[in-house]
């Protein structure tokens, strides 16, 4: 079984940062890409940023120059890092990984953080 467990969410004021962290556990033969997506109340969810193994990163528009993405591929652990928060990150944020095990792969979710920046 594989689990991806988060943490870090939390209420912050705008301007502020939070750190998200995403460790996946289980019998696990290597982990491909791995991202962060949100789900605002009344909106889709959505990606905000991603890391392939390899490090190559991209971000939604929104977030650009504000979050940053990183991996320890050694711990399988992804971070968000969010600094100058805004009202309008606020939503749950869920960790994605694409994770391959000795037969099968696909893709796996945590439980979700909540992220809530007031004004």
């Amino acid at each position: 079984q594989v689990q991806l467990v988060e943490s870090g969410g939390g209420l912050v004021q705008a301007g502020g940062s939070l750190r998200l962290s995403c460790a996946a556990s289980g019998r696990i033969f290597s982990i491909n890409a791995m991202g962060w997506y949100r789900q605002a109340p009344g909106r889709q969810r959505e990606l905000v940023a991603a890391i392939t193994s390899a490090g190559s990163t991209n971000y939604e528009d929104s977030v650009k120059g504000r979050f940053t993405i990183s991996r320890d591929n050694a711990k399988n652990t992804v971070y968000l890092q969010m600094d100058s928060l805004k009202p309008e990150d606020t939503g749950v944020y869920y960790c994605n990984a694409n994770i391959r095990r000795l037969v099968t792969a696909g893709d796996y979710w945590g439980q979700g953080t909540q992220v809530t920046v007031s004004s």
